[in-house]
């Protein structure tokens, strides 16, 4: 063995141009796959930062069985009130929780008076919302960046398609979880960038809004949506916060609270 090192090194320092030039090689290729490693995370993180700080969160809690039929907006999985305040006596307890907001997501009618289409709604707080997602104020294309009672926030894809500007009267017309139809006069506050996926067609609507159009005495939240201060420490949090609900069983002895990291939620998943 010492001698194939001596011969090794013998070859090196005879042919010096050649060792040069393949060390040269060598650490040029280094350089360059060490630059779009760099690169490809960069633009990853990038890509994660506009989904969970536009629309989504970092995490989310939602009703056990709420996420399987989430494209159909079911408003009888959505939380109770007593559920919601255990939820949030938890968050309120973990110091590495920055902010939280409490979504209530239904589907609707969106008229424009001449014609109808569908529309995703959230109702929201918009102070927790815009610490929980605070690039949500950057997709705000034309109107006000603040929503108001009585306002609402419409989706580009939609404003183009049924020709509404930002100080239109429009109306949106809702189901409650009792099958009772009702509607709402709003006027258009802003108008939103699209998001990626599904979130492209979500508009929002201030949280006394949504309850009025749902006929709702008290919150029934649909999602609490959540932002962490150290995203670095995500996974971390959300055993935590996933650890401190499971305690939380219904009637029946199954789980209330299912808590899911943007990873699940988001268009673009990593993980199963």
């Amino acid at each position: 063995m010492t001698n194939l090192i001596k011969i090794a090194a013998r070859n090196l320092f005879r042919y010096k141009r050649r060792t040069l030039l393949t060390l040269s090689l060598i650490i040029i290729g280094v350089l360059f796959v060490t630059g779009f490693v760099a690169v490809t995370g960069s633009f990853k993180g990038m890509m994660i930062g506009q989904i969970t700080d536009s629309f989504v969160g970092h995490l989310q809690i939602h009703r056990k069985g709420y996420l399987a039929a989430i494209d159909s907006l079911p408003l009888t999985m959505n939380l109770k009130p007593e559920a919601v305040r255990k939820a949030e006596a938890a968050l309120k307890e973990m110091p590495a929780i920055e902010a939280y907001s409490k979504r209530i997501k239904f589907g609707a009618m969106f008229s424009n008076f001449t014609e109808s289409t569908n529309i995703r709604l959230n109702g929201v707080d918009p102070e927790m919302e815009f610490k929980t997602v605070p690039l949500l104020l950057s997709r705000v294309m034309e109107g006000e960046r603040a929503l108001n009672k009585g306002e609402i926030f419409v989706p580009e894809l939609l404003a183009k398609g049924m020709k509404v500007k930002v100080g239109d009267m429009v109306v949106v017309i809702a189901t409650n979880r009792d099958g009772s139809v009702n509607g709402k006069q709003l006027q258009v506050g802003a108008i939103l960038e699209s998001a990626t996926g599904p979130g492209g067609r979500d508009g929002y609507v201030h949280m006394d809004d949504a309850l009025e159009i749902l006929r709702m005495e008290a919150p029934e939240i649909s999602e609490i949506a959540i932002r962490v201060k150290d995203f670095g420490r995500l996974h971390d949090v959300f055993e935590t916060l996933k650890a401190k609900l499971s305690g939380g069983l219904n009637q029946q002895g199954k789980p209330v609270f299912a808590v899911h990291t943007w990873e699940r939620i988001s268009p673009l998943r990593t993980r199963p």
